[in-house]
């Protein structure tokens, strides 16, 4: 126990990536700054951040290619998998970027790192193993936790999540995932491609949050993979004896049985705020998430809360964005704004799904008038020579032309859908994107095609047809 008082610029409370980032930030940038985090969490940075998900769906990616070869002429091959090779180049990989954010490095550029339980006390003071810290802001970063929701039997029978799966040594034969959203779709085709029987389960329609027209894209894709999906349903209960589960759920009235040998949950996170004394802080939660205003203040002005503290912004590039915000803010002032419809997001199956901005159905309760400008895939050569013709984009315009959403849905998307934050953050104009010359051939032109089809349909006004019946007068 120490009665030490600390007094730093900045006090970044959590394990998250987003965190990490602001506090080495910070630091670089002359702040005195103290980041408190549980026992052992920097260790563990990359797979909350989801990196895992993502490692494994680059394997089984690759590992499909292979069995594609046909379409490139190449004879039928189908690869011999290791499942404890892949998960050991796996867990290899995430160990060697982790040392980008590693506590190590964090104390070498000046942050001080104490892992620990802290509470606030009142609204300027937290105290951590008998020190108080009175810093002149506080962030709120702490890394969120995969929801495991209240299933008879469930808390008996061996289960994974998304930051667990990497535990799993032994191949799988029969994978049962409960959540089709778009973590449990994702370990799905990649299980599947691994060689496992994946079976999704749900209550909600699967990718219920996306663009109805582009994720059935998706969706089209598993079911070829024979990924099998079953929505709208209610889970009863789970029983799990070594090597083996059963899922008994209700779909249309009717009791059936699943049977699989492994069980994965993915049915979201949250972030606990429990013990951390927040209401002697003055910060308010709704619906058990921290409230924040779209400045990340909490209801205590001296509290920020960033990445999935701030409820909803669970995505690491989100809460990345939200991290220079608040720098900005404690270095130079500047005002903060975070704005949801910027922030770009996406499906890592494949097809990938990506979106930012509005939906075409939200477009239309906000909006007077829209216009939906779409483009296939099939239509650009590069994605033809290359056997990815599946896919495409779907931009949403205000009536003046101005780019409110954009969705894709194909290989690459998560790549391009960059460009089409931009332009919603800029209010940019669909016309915009007429003009840029792009390499060829190249994804990139898909959007230009999307574009071209507006300008197209422009010419075909009344008044615009008069006035070029005129200027071939003068011809």
């Amino acid at each position: 126990m120490s009665d030490e008082t600390l007094t730093p610029d900045l006090c970044v409370i959590g394990a998250s990536a987003a965190g990490a980032a602001l506090a080495a930030a910070a630091a670089a940038n002359g702040l005195s700054v103290v980041l408190i985090e549980p026992q052992g969490a920097g260790d563990r940075r990359l797979h909350c951040a989801g990196l895992g998900v993502h490692a494994f769906a680059a394997v089984a990616r690759s590992i499909h290619e292979v069995r594609q070869a046909a379409r490139f002429g190449l004879g039928a091959m189908q690869p011999e998998i290791d499942f404890a090779r892949v998960r050991e180049l796996v867990v290899k990989k995430l160990a060697d970027l982790s040392q980008n954010e590693s506590d190590a490095r964090l104390t070498g550029i000046g942050v001080r790192v104490i892992e620990g339980d802290a509470r606030f006390v009142d609204a300027r003071t937290l105290t951590i193993d008998g020190r108080e810290i009175r810093a002149r802001r506080f962030v709120l970063a702490a890394a969120s936790v995969p929801v495991v929701p209240q299933i008879a039997g469930l808390a008996r029978a061996r289960h994974f999540t998304s930051d667990t799966i990497l535990d799993l040594h032994e191949s799988v034969r029969h994978l049962i995932v409960i959540g089709a959203g778009s973590t449990g779709l994702a370990l799905a085709q990649s299980f599947r491609r691994l060689g496992a029987d994946v079976t999704v389960l749900d209550g909600a329609a699967p990718l219920h949050d996306e663009d109805s027209e582009c994720s059935a894209v998706v969706l089209g894709a598993l079911a070829r993979e024979r990924v099998i999906i079953h929505s709208g349903v209610a889970i009863e209960r789970v029983e799990g004896k070594k090597g083996s589960v059963r899922v008994t759920l209700v779909s249309a009235g009717e009791e059936q049985s699943i049977e699989g040998t492994h069980l994965l949950i993915a049915a979201g996170r949250r972030t606990p705020v429990e013990g951390l004394g927040l209401e002697l802080a003055g910060i308010e939660l709704d619906s058990g998430v921290v409230s924040v205003g779209s400045n990340l203040r909490t209801t205590n002005s001296r509290v920020f809360a960033i990445g999935d503290a701030a409820g909803g912004w669970d995505a690491p590039h989100a809460a990345r964005w939200q991290a220079r915000l608040v720098l900005g803010n404690l270095l130079f002032r500047f005002p903060v704004r975070s704005m949801a419809d910027r922030i770009p997001r996406f499906t890592a199956t494949d097809p990938e799904l990506a979106h930012v901005g509005l939906r075409e159905d939200e477009a239309r309760r906000q909006h007077r008038r829209i216009r939906i400008l779409r483009a296939p895939f099939f239509e650009n050569d590069r994605a033809e020579i290359e056997r990815e013709g599946k896919g495409m984009i779907k931009l949403v315009t205000a009536r003046s032309g101005r780019i409110v959403g954009a969705t894709m849905v194909g290989v690459g998307a998560r790549e391009l859908i960059g460009t089409y934050a931009l332009a919603v953050a800029r209010r940019m104009n669909v016309r915009n994107f007429i003009n840029p010359l792009f390499p060829y051939p190249s994804r990139g032109e898909i959007g230009q095609q999307a574009a071209l089809g507006d300008f197209a349909s422009g010419l075909t006004n009344r008044w615009v047809q008069r006035i070029m019946k005129t200027m071939r007068l003068f011809d």
